[in-house]
């Protein structure tokens, strides 16, 4: 039998996502009820800018005071989609201790300070859940901390930022350079005015910390993952990469040490080998490659922003939400019993592609296969083209630590037939 009292809802923040989220609570009531078992009632919107017409949402819903409204006592959930740290920080506790269960969607808070909001969520028995913070519609933080509960996961590979991969398959498959793509990006809406968070892998950072902390049951924050950006990635390196059957991609790399002894979470181009299934996903797509003992490998994917499809992620986790409210019940809270140390990016093992300009004359190469040697890292293969006294030397390796191979590079420095480093990327997905 369905309850007849509706479970009421605060929506904090009314722009892209939050705007769809109220129109799917309204066109789509009935059917939400009848998932649920009870209706949803929209209690209250804050928003910053009151006067802004809201299609579908009563004016008298509209409030500046999202303090006042989170701690009416009466309501069941708050649906955060403000972004930030502040004021979303305080409000998402404020909800807590007056009796309502958060869905949110910011990543860069969860990231920042997860473990403090899990710790306030079950302090007051209430739920905490963000499935939209990470690749948008895509159900990846449900079957990460649910579906795969029961089993050890081994490594978490994705493209979770559209912005960044519609560049780099722009520069991939047009040719164009990184500055033009991003252009075209901007002009698209994919990119933002100001593209520093996604373009510096800040977004993916936030997302990376997150995933780590559920696959490894450890506490990671955005503070422990190694970061990189893209802006660097040139059209020489899609020429290198093509000649080695790859492409580049920005990726976000989660991953348990062999021992089983440490994580490591990281965020940086890297060359992957088209018979990877990551390097299939194009434009503003995102795709999560998981690895585990017992299911083997696993890969979600599809729109990882935008209105409709972040809010259909936030509209699972109010169902689900409800729910337990309706039950009696919390679903799982945050698992970080292995605290397993986060390792320092110096210890990450991997393979390396790395350009030198160098003088075209005899020895050179032996010279270049001595550093390597010296610092323990072993060549896989060496393309070298000369003209006019000057030349490149291209040199792929095995795998070996990022703290050797930085240890390499500097030593090449110092050699005088080396006229510079070109770029230096990393080589995953084998």
């Amino acid at each position: 039998m369905m309850r007849t009292r509706p479970l009421k809802v605060a929506l904090l923040g009314c722009g892209v996502v939050g705007s769809e989220v109220a129109r799917i609570m309204t066109t789509h009531a009935d059917d939400l009820a009848a998932r649920i078992g009870a209706p949803v009632e929209l209690a209250g919107v804050a928003v910053r800018r009151p006067s802004k017409v809201r299609e579908g949402i009563p004016a008298e819903l509209i409030t500046t005071d999202a303090t006042a409204l989170v701690k009416r006592g009466d309501i069941d959930v708050v649906v955060e989609v403000i972004g930030g740290i502040e004021p979303a920080r305080s409000l998402i506790t404020t909800a807590f201790e007056h009796g309502a269960s958060v869905v949110s969607a910011n990543k860069a808070l969860l990231a920042q300070d997860g473990a403090a909001l899990h710790a306030a969520a079950d302090e007051n028995d209430k739920d905490l859940y963000y499935e939209a913070a990470v690749a948008g519609a895509i159900p990846l933080i449900r079957p990460l901390r649910e579906s795969l509960a029961g089993d050890k996961i081994n490594r978490v590979m994705g493209i979770v930022n559209g912005t960044t991969n519609f560049i780099l398959d722009k520069m991939d498959s047009t040719g164009a350079g990184y500055q033009e793509a991003l252009d075209e990006a901007t002009a698209l809406g994919y990119a933002e005015a100001d593209p520093t968070a996604d373009v510096e892998g800040f977004d993916a950072a936030a997302k990376a910390a997150i995933l780590a902390g559920i696959a490894f049951h450890t506490r990671v924050r955005l503070d422990d993952v190694y970061r990189e950006g893209m802006a660097e990635v040139t059209s020489a390196d899609f020429a290198s990469a093509k000649e080695m059957g790859c492409t580049i991609k920005l990726l976000a790399i989660c991953e348990r040490a062999a021992d089983g002894g440490s994580v490591t979470a990281r965020v940086h181009p890297a060359m992957i080998p088209l018979s990877h299934p990551l390097a299939s996903v194009r434009g503003a797509y995102n795709a999560v490659f998981v690895e585990s003992d017992a299911a083997g490998q696993l890969m979600f994917y599809g729109p990882g922003a935008g209105g409709s499809p972040t809010a259909s992620a936030v509209l699972g986790d109010l169902v689900a939400v409800c729910r337990n409210r309706l039950s009696g019940s919390t679903g799982p809270g945050e698992s970080a019993y292995a605290a397993l140390p986060v390792s320092p990016m110096g210890d990450v093992v991997t393979r390396y592609h790395i350009s030198l300009d160098v003088a075209d004359k005899p020895g050179v190469l032996a010279q270049v296969a001595t550093v390597f040697a010296e610092h323990g890292v072993s060549i896989d293969t060496v393309r070298q083209q000369g003209k006019d006294g000057e030349a490149s030397l291209v040199v792929v390796t095995h795998r070996a630590s990022d703290a050797s191979l930085n240890g390499t590079v500097e030593a090449l420095r110092s050699l005088d037939t080396v006229r510079g480093v070109a770029s230096i990327m990393r080589v995953e997905g084998e």
